[in-house]
């Protein structure tokens, strides 16, 4: 099975024929528009498809291809900090706060999360601390065999900060513990935060690389799975992101 996740840096409904490349088996798209509110050729290529986003034109899509199937997961719940004293709203959350996260069931049989992080208006708990809240609530979901998170993190290891416990190495840490790894990590055995490959060019230059796309599997998988990283000489011209193309091998 082939599954693609990228950043399309919007108007997917005009790069369509960009991911037919790839011949892939699941599309999973960030900052796409709602199919259900675009074009009739986009609604068409979209099929059933599972959607959300904070407005029409900006969300995640996945797009089961080639007789697949996709079914979202309603995962609800909260979580507080525990022992102490404040009442502080920030110590507390739930599910339907966080922004963006889709989980869903790939054929009935994998457990897929599609994660596009957002700034959330949260100045301490944006991108990267938007999922250690989601993990906090939803760990033990995500702790199964056939598991998956898939998507664009807008997070480095680079960008850790010492008196910050939710940064991108403590996540990392997080997801190990409960026994998923970055497939790229593992594949071309790199530290992260010393990441050879880029996925991202910040305003398109060259001169910008960030590493800032994952795939984290579960360790059952993890073998059995590869991944290539989109050239950005092929794909500069129609996003800012870099697709990556996950192989899970049977």
């Amino acid at each position: 099975m082939r599954i693609v996740t990228w950043n399309c840096n919007g108007a997917l409904r005009r790069k369509l024929s960009s991911i037919e490349l790839f011949d892939a088996d699941i599309v999973l798209i960030q900052e796409c528009e709602d199919p259900a509110q675009s074009t009739d050729e986009y609604r068409k290529w979209a099929g059933d498809y599972l959607w959300i986003g904070t407005s029409k034109n900006k969300g995640i899509g996945i797009f089961p291809k080639k007789g697949h199937t996709v079914k979202r997961l309603k995962w609800e719940g909260q979580f507080k900090i525990p022992n102490l004293v404040s009442n502080n709203q920030s110590t507390h959350w739930r599910t339907s706060d966080l922004n963006l996260f889709l989980p869903f069931l790939i054929n009935d049989e994998i457990t897929a999360l599609a994660v596009w992080t957002k700034g959330n208006n949260s100045p301490v708990f944006g991108y990267i601390g938007q999922l250690w809240k989601f993990l906090q609530i939803h760990r033990e979901e995500l702790s199964h065999q056939k598991t998956m998170i898939l998507g664009d993190l807008n997070s480095n290891a680079i960008w850790d900060k010492p008196d910050r416990w939710w940064n991108h190495s403590d996540v990392i840490s997080e997801l190990e513990e409960i026994g998923m790894s970055s497939l790229y990590h593992r594949q071309f055995n790199e530290p992260q935060g010393e990441e050879t490959t880029p996925t991202f060019f910040l305003q398109r230059k060259k001169e910008k690389p960030y590493h800032i796309d994952y795939a984290f599997i579960s360790q059952d998988m993890l073998e059995k799975a590869s991944m290539a990283i989109g050239k950005r000489e092929d794909w500069i011209d129609v996003s800012d992101h870099m697709p990556l193309s996950i192989q899970i091998h049977t």
